[in-house]
């Protein structure tokens, strides 16, 4: 484990240990008012801060868990095990809601008077304060350490001082005008939390799966690959996340065809080394695409083809254009937009054009996707 993933980790751990001692002590207070005054809100406002320093352990233990070094069974490490504690608090929300949803319903057909006290409702006070500046606190830090476990325990907190904060609105109606609504506001902020924590899954089920590449990171990689002079274009950039900031990719270069083998080996080694230092991105592979530079008929075959091919609707890029006059084979692959209702009839009819245009070539075309496409 490096530095930079040492420091995050005992940031993540040093974060959560505060949620868990600020949760449990709020989880005390709470269950002593809430038994005192007779009012279910502040005592499923307890549980709820237990639920959170719950969730807090979880992120300790996911975010170590994480930090395993790699082995034979599981080569590329642990850090998708963050997405699964980022999962877990989600879960952890929902049934939040959906139990305090219920108690409240179950409230609304059997009231109970409420007794409230001043000294009660101070503390519940002090509590929705504390709660939004652990809140903003812990979700900050998860922004800035790129942890959805602390991102979701944060906003979880944030839910919770809007709970807290209810309690304190039906205490005050109840005071001033002898009307309990305590449970109607507790269904309503239920089902705030419910929604919450559906979003939250919905979100980690989604990293889970897989979602593109981040667009802004893979701009800059094609931006660095691209500064080489020798390459002439970057392409089919793939990049599979195994855990916050850990990436591995693969990528395609045009380069010259004059580019002997040992060349070759050190351009691909010194981009290697340029994207892992400067984005944290270890390119496992980089595939070649040699472009025709010798013979001035190949070179406005391939413009071409340009016009043809870029002469139809959603078509983003061409590249690996190689021609050889000797073989008659024609090879380039093209990227077509998410957007087309057809992606593949749309490539059919690109391969049709082209190949009236060069009827004695054989063909060789390959649709692309582009993986960060916006």
């Amino acid at each position: 484990m490096n530095g930079i993933e040492t420091s995050r980790e005992k940031t993540i751990v040093k974060t959560s240990v505060i949620g868990i001692v600020a949760n449990v002590f709020l989880a005390g207070f709470k269950a002593v008012i809430g038994l005192m005054s007779n009012s279910i809100a502040i005592v499923l406002d307890a549980v709820n801060n237990i639920s959170d320093a719950g969730s807090s352990l979880i992120t300790i233990v996911g975010t170590k868990l994480a930090g395993r070094e790699p082995d034979k069974k599981h080569p590329f490490g642990y850090g998708r095990i963050e997405y699964l504690s980022a999962m877990i608090i989600s879960v952890i929300v929902l049934y939040a809601g959906i139990t305090s949803f219920v108690e409240s319903v179950k409230q609304i057909i059997h009231p109970e008077t409420p007794d409230y006290n001043a000294v009660s409702l101070i503390i519940v006070a002090v509590a929705v304060l504390v709660k939004i500046l652990l809140g903003r606190y812990v979700k900050s830090v998860g922004v800035k350490v790129n942890s959805d476990a602390l991102i979701n325990s944060g906003e979880d907190a944030t839910l919770d001082s809007v709970i807290s904060a209810s309690t304190l609105v039906a205490a005050g109606i109840f005071l001033i005008f002898h009307v309990s609504l305590e449970a109607w506001l507790g269904a309503v902020i239920s089902l705030v939390i419910i929604k919450s924590g559906f979003e939250m899954l919905k979100d980690t089920i989604s990293q889970i799966l897989g979602e593109r590449n981040d667009k802004e990171l893979a701009r800059a990689i094609r931006d660095t690959v691209l500064s080489f002079p020798e390459v002439q274009g970057a392409y089919d950039l793939v990049m599979n996340n195994y855990g916050p900031d850990t990436w591995n990719g693969s990528i395609h270069i045009e380069v010259p065809d004059t580019y002997s083998a040992d060349e070759l080996d050190q351009l691909i080694r010194e981009i290697t080394m340029k994207v892992l230092r400067e984005h944290h991105v270890i390119l496992t592979a980089i595939g070649v695409y040699s472009v025709n530079t010798k013979n001035e008929e190949i070179i406005q075959a391939r413009r071409q083809v340009e016009e043809i091919v870029f002469s139809h609707e959603f078509v983003r890029q061409m590249h690996g254009f190689y021609l050889t006059k000797e073989q008659k084979k024609l090879r380039f692959d093209i990227v077509i937009s998410f957007d087309a209702k057809d992606r593949r009839a749309v490539c059919n009819e690109v391969v049709a054009d082209v190949q009236k245009a060069f009827p004695d070539y054989e063909l060789q075309v390959a649709m692309d996707t582009d993986f960060a496409e916006e």
